[in-house]
Protein backbone atom coordinates (compact mmCIF):
# COMPACT_ATOMS: atom_id res chain seq x y z
CA UNK A 1 0.00 0.00 0.00
CA UNK A 2 1.40 3.18 -0.76
CA UNK A 3 1.48 5.86 1.32
CA UNK A 4 1.56 10.08 0.85
CA UNK A 5 4.42 12.03 2.25
CA UNK A 6 2.25 13.07 4.86
CA UNK A 7 1.26 9.86 5.93
CA UNK A 8 4.72 8.27 5.62
CA UNK A 9 5.66 10.76 8.15
CA UNK A 10 2.86 9.98 10.76
CA UNK A 11 3.35 6.21 10.34
CA UNK A 12 6.92 6.61 10.79
CA UNK A 13 6.69 9.19 13.91
CA UNK A 14 4.14 5.97 15.34
CA UNK A 15 7.22 3.36 14.83
CA UNK A 16 9.54 5.60 16.36
CA UNK A 17 7.17 6.13 19.75
CA UNK A 18 6.27 2.52 19.79
CA UNK A 19 10.22 1.75 19.54
CA UNK A 20 10.40 4.21 22.12
CA UNK A 21 7.63 3.58 24.49
CA UNK A 22 6.33 0.39 23.25
CA UNK A 23 7.53 -1.97 26.07
CA UNK A 24 6.67 0.66 28.41
CA UNK A 25 2.88 0.52 27.10
CA UNK A 26 2.91 -3.67 26.69
CA UNK A 27 4.37 -3.66 30.82
CA UNK A 28 1.44 -1.35 31.71
CA UNK A 29 -1.22 -3.10 30.25
CA UNK A 30 0.57 -6.44 31.29
CA UNK A 31 0.63 -4.58 34.89
CA UNK A 32 -3.05 -2.99 34.75
CA UNK A 33 -4.18 -6.63 34.00
CA UNK A 34 -2.24 -8.43 36.55
CA UNK A 35 -3.28 -5.93 39.02
CA UNK A 36 -7.46 -6.32 38.22
CA UNK A 37 -6.63 -10.43 38.03
CA UNK A 38 -4.76 -10.12 41.84
CA UNK A 39 -8.08 -7.59 42.98
CA UNK A 40 -10.50 -10.38 41.45
CA UNK A 41 -9.03 -13.20 43.13
CA UNK A 42 -8.30 -11.16 46.52
CA UNK A 43 -12.26 -10.59 46.65
CA UNK A 44 -12.49 -14.24 46.02
CA UNK A 45 -10.38 -15.25 48.68
CA UNK A 46 -11.90 -12.79 51.32
CA UNK A 47 -15.68 -14.06 50.26
CA UNK A 48 -13.60 -18.10 51.00
CA UNK A 49 -11.94 -16.99 54.26
CA UNK A 50 -15.59 -15.33 55.18
CA UNK A 51 -17.65 -18.35 54.51
CA UNK A 52 -14.68 -20.60 56.02
CA UNK A 53 -14.61 -18.43 59.01
CA UNK A 54 -18.45 -17.97 59.57
CA UNK A 55 -18.74 -21.94 59.81
CA UNK A 56 -16.57 -22.32 62.16
CA UNK A 57 -17.85 -19.21 64.36
CA UNK A 58 -21.49 -21.40 63.68
CA UNK A 59 -19.62 -24.02 65.57
CA UNK A 60 -18.61 -22.16 68.46
CA UNK A 61 -22.01 -20.98 69.06
CA UNK A 62 -22.97 -24.59 68.61
CA UNK A 63 -20.32 -25.51 71.75
CA UNK A 64 -21.43 -22.36 73.55
CA UNK A 65 -24.87 -23.62 73.84
CA UNK A 66 -23.27 -26.89 74.95
CA UNK A 67 -21.30 -25.48 77.54
CA UNK A 68 -18.64 -27.17 76.36
CA UNK A 69 -15.53 -24.41 77.24
CA UNK A 70 -12.88 -27.04 75.48
CA UNK A 71 -14.42 -27.35 71.96
CA UNK A 72 -15.12 -23.12 71.94
CA UNK A 73 -11.39 -22.42 73.24
CA UNK A 74 -10.42 -24.84 70.63
CA UNK A 75 -12.96 -22.83 67.83
CA UNK A 76 -11.69 -19.92 69.11
CA UNK A 77 -8.05 -20.71 68.50
CA UNK A 78 -8.64 -22.20 64.88
CA UNK A 79 -10.57 -18.65 63.71
CA UNK A 80 -7.65 -16.86 65.30
CA UNK A 81 -4.86 -18.96 63.27
CA UNK A 82 -6.73 -19.45 60.04
CA UNK A 83 -9.00 -16.30 59.59
CA UNK A 84 -7.35 -13.46 61.54
CA UNK A 85 -8.12 -11.19 59.30
CA UNK A 86 -12.13 -11.73 59.70
CA UNK A 87 -14.68 -9.91 62.15
CA UNK A 88 -15.24 -13.63 63.34
CA UNK A 89 -11.83 -13.37 64.51
CA UNK A 90 -12.78 -11.16 67.59
CA UNK A 91 -15.55 -11.88 68.07
CA UNK A 92 -14.93 -15.68 68.66
CA UNK A 93 -12.12 -14.58 70.98
CA UNK A 94 -14.41 -12.23 73.19
CA UNK A 95 -17.04 -15.17 73.19
CA UNK A 96 -14.36 -17.68 74.34
CA UNK A 97 -13.61 -15.11 76.90
CA UNK A 98 -17.01 -15.41 78.55
CA UNK A 99 -17.17 -19.18 78.43
CA UNK A 100 -13.75 -19.66 79.85
CA UNK A 101 -14.80 -17.13 82.69
CA UNK A 102 -18.12 -18.95 83.35
CA UNK A 103 -15.78 -21.84 83.46
CA UNK A 104 -13.74 -20.62 86.10
CA UNK A 105 -10.64 -20.96 83.44
CA UNK A 106 -9.59 -17.26 84.04
CA UNK A 107 -6.19 -18.11 81.95
CA UNK A 108 -7.90 -18.83 79.39
CA UNK A 109 -10.10 -15.96 79.39
CA UNK A 110 -7.14 -13.47 79.91
CA UNK A 111 -5.64 -14.99 76.96
CA UNK A 112 -8.47 -14.73 74.80
CA UNK A 113 -9.13 -11.24 75.88
CA UNK A 114 -5.87 -10.22 75.26
CA UNK A 115 -5.41 -11.45 71.90
CA UNK A 116 -8.14 -8.98 70.62
CA UNK A 117 -6.83 -5.96 73.38
CA UNK A 118 -3.83 -6.51 71.25
CA UNK A 119 -4.77 -7.08 67.80
CA UNK A 120 -8.22 -6.23 67.04
CA UNK A 121 -8.70 -3.78 64.14
CA UNK A 122 -11.60 -2.62 65.67
CA UNK A 123 -11.66 -0.04 68.49
CA UNK A 124 -15.14 -0.73 69.64
CA UNK A 125 -13.81 -4.81 70.10
CA UNK A 126 -10.09 -3.73 71.95
CA UNK A 127 -12.08 -1.83 74.56
CA UNK A 128 -14.41 -4.62 75.23
CA UNK A 129 -11.72 -6.41 75.73
CA UNK A 130 -9.62 -4.23 77.93
CA UNK A 131 -12.84 -3.65 80.94
CA UNK A 132 -13.26 -6.99 80.98
CA UNK A 133 -9.90 -7.88 81.61
CA UNK A 134 -10.01 -4.62 84.19
CA UNK A 135 -12.49 -6.72 85.45
CA UNK A 136 -10.87 -10.02 85.62
CA UNK A 137 -7.80 -8.23 87.34
CA UNK A 138 -10.15 -6.51 89.82
CA UNK A 139 -11.21 -10.06 91.23
CA UNK A 140 -7.88 -11.34 90.97
CA UNK A 141 -6.79 -7.71 93.70
CA UNK A 142 -4.50 -6.43 90.64
CA UNK A 143 -5.57 -3.56 90.80
CA UNK A 144 -2.76 -1.81 89.13
CA UNK A 145 -2.31 -4.16 86.22
CA UNK A 146 -6.46 -3.35 86.12
CA UNK A 147 -6.26 0.65 86.24
CA UNK A 148 -3.58 -0.09 83.54
CA UNK A 149 -6.19 -2.01 81.04
CA UNK A 150 -8.22 1.00 81.46
CA UNK A 151 -5.70 3.51 80.55
CA UNK A 152 -5.66 6.06 77.77
CA UNK A 153 -8.39 6.39 75.13
CA UNK A 154 -11.73 4.75 74.79
CA UNK A 155 -14.37 5.18 72.01
CA UNK A 156 -16.82 7.79 73.31
CA UNK A 157 -19.62 5.32 73.89
CA UNK A 158 -17.38 2.95 76.16
CA UNK A 159 -16.59 6.03 78.31
CA UNK A 160 -18.95 5.61 80.98
CA UNK A 161 -18.50 2.10 81.49
CA UNK A 162 -14.03 2.74 81.88
CA UNK A 163 -14.86 5.20 84.49
CA UNK A 164 -17.35 3.03 86.56
CA UNK A 165 -14.53 0.18 86.12
CA UNK A 166 -11.85 2.56 87.35
CA UNK A 167 -14.07 2.99 90.42
CA UNK A 168 -14.58 -0.30 91.43
CA UNK A 169 -11.23 -0.66 91.70
CA UNK A 170 -10.76 2.43 93.53
CA UNK A 171 -13.28 0.88 96.48
CA UNK A 172 -11.26 -1.69 95.98
CA UNK A 173 -8.34 -0.45 97.14
CA UNK A 174 -10.23 2.12 99.85
CA UNK A 175 -9.56 5.26 97.51
CA UNK A 176 -13.12 6.00 98.22
CA UNK A 177 -12.22 10.02 96.78
CA UNK A 178 -10.65 9.02 93.73
CA UNK A 179 -13.80 6.58 93.99
CA UNK A 180 -16.24 9.24 93.48
CA UNK A 181 -14.76 11.33 91.33
CA UNK A 182 -15.12 8.38 88.51
CA UNK A 183 -18.33 7.70 89.39
CA UNK A 184 -19.63 10.92 89.21
CA UNK A 185 -17.63 11.27 85.75
CA UNK A 186 -19.30 7.97 84.50
CA UNK A 187 -22.42 9.19 85.55
CA UNK A 188 -21.85 12.52 83.55
CA UNK A 189 -21.23 10.90 80.77
CA UNK A 190 -23.75 8.22 80.74
CA UNK A 191 -27.51 8.54 78.67
CA UNK A 192 -30.21 9.46 81.19
CA UNK A 193 -31.62 5.47 78.95
CA UNK A 194 -29.01 3.62 80.03
CA UNK A 195 -29.95 0.81 82.39
CA UNK A 196 -26.74 0.96 84.23
CA UNK A 197 -27.53 4.69 85.69
CA UNK A 198 -29.36 3.05 88.75
CA UNK A 199 -26.58 0.48 89.39
CA UNK A 200 -23.93 3.70 88.86
CA UNK A 201 -25.77 5.89 91.16
CA UNK A 202 -25.94 3.10 93.97
CA UNK A 203 -22.36 2.86 93.49
CA UNK A 204 -21.42 6.72 94.10
CA UNK A 205 -24.27 6.57 96.94
CA UNK A 206 -22.44 4.41 99.06
CA UNK A 207 -19.14 5.91 98.66
CA UNK A 208 -20.44 9.07 100.05
CA UNK A 209 -21.76 10.65 96.92
CA UNK A 210 -25.25 11.44 97.92
CA UNK A 211 -24.11 13.46 100.85
CA UNK A 212 -21.55 15.24 99.34
CA UNK A 213 -24.73 16.36 96.68
CA UNK A 214 -27.09 17.07 99.51
CA UNK A 215 -24.46 19.77 100.78
CA UNK A 216 -23.58 21.05 97.38
CA UNK A 217 -27.24 21.55 96.56
CA UNK A 218 -28.06 23.80 99.93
Amino acid sequence: MAYDLEEQEQLDTLKATWKQYGNLVTWLVIIALAAYSGWTYWNSYQGNQSAQASQLYEELQKSIVAKDNVKVQRAADDLKEKFPRTAYAPMAALAAAKSAFDANDLKSAKAQLQWVADTAKVDEYKALAKIRLAGIALDEKAYDEGLKQLAGTFPSEFEADVLDAKGDIYVAQNKMDDARTSYKAALDKMSEKNPGRQALQMKLDVTGGAAETKVVSK
